[in-house]
């Protein structure tokens, strides 16, 4: 795993998350390979009083995998259990990448219904953090859970669902890693699918004015824009079986070699360039955004759909989400633009806005609402925490839930006070969790002492 490595002079190891902005020295590195395994590591660290946190891809943002006890990655704990063909549910190993899942799906037929636009995380990271994708009529991960293998802080392997310990199967659901160790997750899936790709450059104005009629005729809508600019980027994505005709007819899957020129040279390459020129000259940022905006070509294509809802990132960056009521999101976009143009920083990474439909996990950010997700970054080069905390204010007014494994400065008083089921989530933690065997320093501000 790239993310550990030996601390100089030092024996312990050394973690750092993809983008550079979390470092943490735990006290061991561990990768079992089966799920008594896990609960061997979780009885020796509560016989030691050691904590124990479960680490992914490495890829969120917030120092949620941060500890300097017990460090423990799932990678070896990865595959397929079980396949129930005729409830389309599968069950995986905790570990397994979302990179890998297409793959693992294609001899069922079967697809997940929807996923984020990037697929390096482990699966229990994408669960326990709330990772989504975009589309009205779907929910984040954690909704699409129908059973579940954790291991808590006594050393019990507990199988759960909703008839078996339906209360920590509600919680476990989204627990950014505070209940205990996943091992197995069952998913609901749907039948394999393509996506046919719409991309245009639209006025901003009308991204914004236009955004609640598009989220519900279009099965996924995503938005890019560029501080600054006047367009922006839509990408329009509608479900097609396998081999059916689909909104254009003419449209094909793009040839290997020329989705690879489009997401490496223009998506990647040109993303990077982008945001050293603005790091070399910060005032010519909005000339450099909107000439960025400008070269973004409108295009169609389709793909079997983890091609399409999936793209490269190879530019690291830092990020800051927050989710807001869907029929206040065109309002607080204005918003977010006039904080952004107000301040005049020198910001060339996109802002991205997607929605998500209500679902009933306790800590979920689209728990009770139908959401529109904001998402800032900037270049992990350049500063961001005067830029976030600008934003942040226009997202909290708007009673903002924050992405668990993204960048926010929420504590457990502010967490409270949007999700009407948080102090259940800490009365079942206190109850398989009265130590904090799963806890940090991390934890204990989001969720109190």
């Amino acid at each position: 795993m790239r993310f550990l490595r030996g601390a100089a002079g030092s024996a312990l190891p050394r973690f750092e998350n993809w983008s550079g902005s979390v470092v943490a020295h735990p006290r061991s590195f561990r990768r079992p390979t089966t799920a008594g395994a896990v609960a061997g590591l979780v009885a020796d660290a509560a016989a030691d009083g050691e904590t124990l946190r479960v680490v992914g891809a490495g890829h969120s943002f917030s120092p949620v995998a941060a500890t300097d006890g017990h460090l423990v990655s799932l990678d070896a704990l990865a595959g397929i259990v079980a396949v129930d063909a005729a409830a389309k549910t599968v069950r995986f190993r905790a570990g397994t990448r979302l990179r890998d899942i297409p793959a693992l799906l294609e001899p069922y037929g079967l697809s997940l219904p929807n996923q984020g636009d990037i697929d390096e995380q482990s699966l229990a990271g994408a669960l326990s953090t709330g990772t989504h994708g975009t589309g009205l009529g779907f929910t984040g991960f954690a909704g699409l859970v129908t059973a579940l293998q954790l291991v808590t802080a006594d050393g019990r392997v507990r199988e759960l669902d909703p008839t078996r310990e339906p209360e920590l199967f509600d919680h476990a659901r989204l627990s950014v890693g505070a209940l205990g160790v996943l091992t197995e997750i069952e998913l609901q899936c749907v039948d394999a699918f393509d996506l046919v790709a719409d991309e245009a450059r639209i006025p901003f104005d009308e991204m914004v004015e236009t955004l609640e009629d598009r989220a519900r005729t279009c099965d996924h809508v995503d938005y890019y824009w560029f501080p600054y600019a006047d367009e922006a980027l839509a990408k329009s994505n509608t479900r097609v079986p396998p081999g059916a005709a689909g909104p254009y007819p003419d449209v094909r899957r793009r040839p290997r070699l020329q989705r690879l020129l489009a997401e490496e040279m223009l998506d990647n390459a040109g993303l990077g360039l982008v945001n050293e020129l603005s790091r070399a000259v910060p005032a010519a940022t909005p000339r450099i955004n909107r000439f960025a905006t400008v070269l973004a070509s409108n295009r169609r294509y389709r793909g079997p759909a983890h091609e399409v809802f999936v793209s490269p990132r190879r530019v690291r960056f830092r990020e800051m989400e927050y989710a807001v009521p869907f029929a206040d999101g065109a309002e607080v976009l204005r918003e977010v633009r006039a904080a952004i143009e107000s301040s005049g920083r020198a910001v060339a990474f996109p802002l991205e806005v997607r929605t998500a439909g209500a679902d009933d996990v306790p800590l979920s950010t689209a728990t009770g609402r139908d959401s529109v997700y904001i998402a800032v970054h900037q270049y992990h080069a350049v500063e961001e925490a005067g830029y976030f905390r600008s934003v942040e204010r226009v997202l909290r007014a708007a009673a903002g839930r924050p992405h668990w494994g993204k960048i926010h400065s929420l504590g457990a008083e502010d967490l409270s006070a949007l999700y009407p089921r948080f102090d259940d989530f800490v009365r079942v933690r206190d109850a398989v969790d009265p130590g904090r065997l799963f806890g940090s320093r991390y934890l204990t501000h989001l969720f109190g002492s």
